[in-house]
């Protein structure tokens, strides 16, 4: 894939993570795509995709994310991205959350992602949810 195209598709991936549809985000990875994020199982699948895309959606229902970078490294594409909305669903905190962290992508020969490793600060993140930004 060459960087032009890298571009939109991540900005394709970025719009997707913030219109509240989780199948958007599902639907740019490849049928049997992975996704991890940190040190949690993978998910496996479009499905399964989109079941952790709607955890977060349903967490922060203002969620955006914005797109701070993207990279190709080798073989690899890495997004860098923003994550930012206020812990108002279900059971939420109702504290706004704002961190970073980025995502190594495997693109596959249909030129979507057959494999993500997600990394954010995990302790950052929960901080922010029990305390807000500070």
């Amino acid at each position: 894939m060459k960087m032009e195209q890298l571009r939109e598709f991540a900005e394709r991936y970025t719009a997707a993570w913030c219109s509240q549809d989780p199948m958007r985000v599902a639907n740019c990875y490849a049928l049997t795509g992975s996704l991890t994020i940190n040190s949690e199982d993978p998910a496996e699948g479009r499905q399964n995709i989109a079941v952790v895309a709607l955890k977060f959606m349903t967490a922060f229902p203002d969620l955006q994310i914005e797109m701070d970078d993207v990279v190709l490294q080798r073989e690899r594409a890495v997004y860098h991205w923003i994550l930012k909305g206020t812990n108002t669903g279900p059971g939420g905190s109702g504290h706004m959350v704002r961190i970073s962290g980025f995502e190594v992508w495997k693109i596959g020969e249909d030129g979507l992602i057959a494999e993500s490793r997600g990394h954010f600060d995990a302790a950052e993140y929960q901080r922010q949810l029990r305390r807000g930004i500070s």
